[in-house]
């Protein structure tokens, strides 16, 4: 790999703590969801959701990026990342389903795009055989 970026984030107190990247850009409080037996605490946050948003925006570049390789114009790249944490029998496991929609374009261009896409891109690459990932055109 010729490394581009490396983001450094820290978290303290795991689930019901506190997290910020190293610039200071992004602070926030961490709290267990009620789902899973926690505080649910208002105005804080939770990884689930932290990775959602980080797979959408990464997920969004890779379909724009294939779409620029194969010289199609498309519209505005809207993705949703819905990302499920249940329990297998040694833990707890990770499910990701992602809607997206591109405006002015076929729901089959979709699907095409965000397969190619998913090839390319390094949250795909990253979960890749480890984590359910289902990809819907919406």
């Amino acid at each position: 790999m010729n490394p581009l970026y490396t983001a450094h984030a820290t978290a303290k107190a795991g689930r019901n703590g506190h997290a910020e990247t190293s610039d200071g850009l992004i602070r926030l409080d961490l709290s267990l969801p009620k789902e899973m037996g926690g505080a649910g605490k208002q105005g804080a946050t939770n990884p689930e959701q932290l990775f959602a948003l980080g797979y959408a925006a990464c997920f969004g570049s890779a379909v724009e990026h294939v779409a620029r390789l194969q010289k199609k114009t498309i519209g505005a790249v809207s993705v949703t990342a819905h990302v499920t944490i249940g329990t297998v029998e040694d833990g707890f496991k990770l499910a990701v389903t992602l809607e997206v929609a591109i405006e002015n374009t076929s729901p089959e261009d979709v699907q095409k795009l965000i397969e190619a896409a998913h090839q390319v891109c390094p949250y795909s690459r990253a979960t890749r055989n480890n984590i359910d990932v289902t990809l819907k055109a919406v």
